[in-house]
């Protein structure tokens, strides 16, 4: 019987190590969370970067009605800053 308190030794020892690896796993999980959270944010920045340019591009190009352009902006934009940025007027 003097093997038992060494197996409850060896049964706590891997317990902890257990408890060690899945507090790691967490970890990594979350930190794979954020950079994919970070890339989604990141490629939706973009995406929006691009529109506009396109759209201010046809506007200046004539290809694309700068009113209707401006009507949307207006309509869209509630922020001074934001309506200054296009020669709209504050609300």
């Amino acid at each position: 019987m003097g093997s038992m308190p060494k197996n409850d030794e060896r049964i706590q020892a891997l317990e902890a190590k257990l408890k060690q690896l899945k507090v790691l796993q967490l970890r990594k999980e979350a930190r794979a969370r954020t950079t994919a959270a970070k890339r989604t944010r990141h490629e939706e920045l973009r995406r929006k970067i691009l529109v506009g340019a396109v759209v201010l591009a046809k506007a200046e190009d004539g290809s694309f009605e700068e009113k209707v352009l401006k009507e949307w902006m207006d309509q869209a934009l509630t922020r001074a800053d934001d309506r200054a940025l296009f020669g709209l007027t504050v609300r």
